[in-house]
């Protein structure tokens, strides 16, 4: 199989892939989640891997406006244990750094780490691998990234400190997404997308149509509505499946106050274990 994520060789995104599907997949590395989510549609590729949120930095909005734009469907999650690694050239000491870069997401999981550090600039870059990458290319000793033990090992740099990440518990949540949904009777979430008249009340009569039948929502995000200033679409996972008679129902109550209303998949939901 055939899986597209964002970033270089050795992103967390990769590593999150394959801890899902299992190391005998194809990774394909892409330069920006647009392109993920197109070569999932040329059927260049036959899933993508795409973080939706973070424990501590919240949600990746982009990826929420992708989902709305295109004809794909969730088909699974995955929550990734995120340890983050202050990477440098070898020999390099923490005292001789100077500026510090990865993805934006990554060094705001990581900023009370940096200020112990006294590290005086953070730089965003595109990916968190990539920063690696950067640096080797680079081959200053003020300079280190923050990414995962993979890439220091990939690009053959050296590890200043490891599980810098401000939050013990920092996960990332990712998506497979696919050209076809799958069928899922138990144990399960569903992530629907819809918009409401700006009406007063409308989002209460929305989410009463959940609480009123004891639906679990596990989360709610909004999102601008192109083109329709103030207006916007909600984003709702809700555990169950739509082949669950009382979330059918649910579905056919909310459609009569919805504009618009979308299934984006119903999945197997990913139970953290204890441990």
């Amino acid at each position: 199989m055939r899986v597209a994520y964002q970033g270089e060789s050795g992103a967390f995104s990769e590593a999150g892939a394959i801890e899902y599907f299992g190391p005998e997949i194809t990774t394909l590395a892409q330069e920006s989640f647009d392109r993920v989510f197109q070569a999932v549609n040329s059927q260049q590729c036959e899933a993508g891997f795409i973080p939706i949120e973070n424990s501590r930095a919240g949600s990746i909005h982009q990826n929420y406006d992708l989902l709305a734009e295109n004809e794909l469907y969730i088909t699974g999650e995955y929550y990734l244990r995120v340890r983050h690694c202050l990477i440098a050239l070898p020999g390099t000491k923490i005292t001789e750094i100077r500026r510090v870069i990865s993805h934006p997401q990554a060094l705001n999981q990581c900023r009370n780490s940096i200020k112990e550090f006294e590290i005086a600039t953070s730089e965003p870059v595109y990916d968190t691998a990539g920063a690696v990458k950067l640096m080797a290319s680079a081959k200053d000793t003020t300079v280190a990234a923050i990414a995962s033990r993979r890439a220091a090992e990939l690009y053959g740099m050296e590890i200043l400190a490891e599980g810098i990440e401000d939050d013990p518990s920092n996960y990332t949540r990712f998506l497979v997404i696919k050209r076809q949904p799958v069928v899922v009777e138990k144990n399960a979430k569903t992530t629907l997308v819809f918009s409401l008249s700006n009406q007063p009340g409308a989002l209460f009569k929305a989410l009463s149509t959940f609480a009123l039948r004891d639906i679990d929502l596990t989360k709610i995000e909004s999102r601008p509505l192109v083109e329709k200033p103030w207006d916007y679409l909600f984003y709702i996972d809700l555990a169950g499946t739509i082949e669950n008679p009382v979330v059918m129902r649910a579905l056919e109550n909310l459609r009569e106050y919805a504009t618009m209303l979308r299934v984006l998949g119903s999945y197997p939901r990913h139970i953290l274990s204890a441990s």
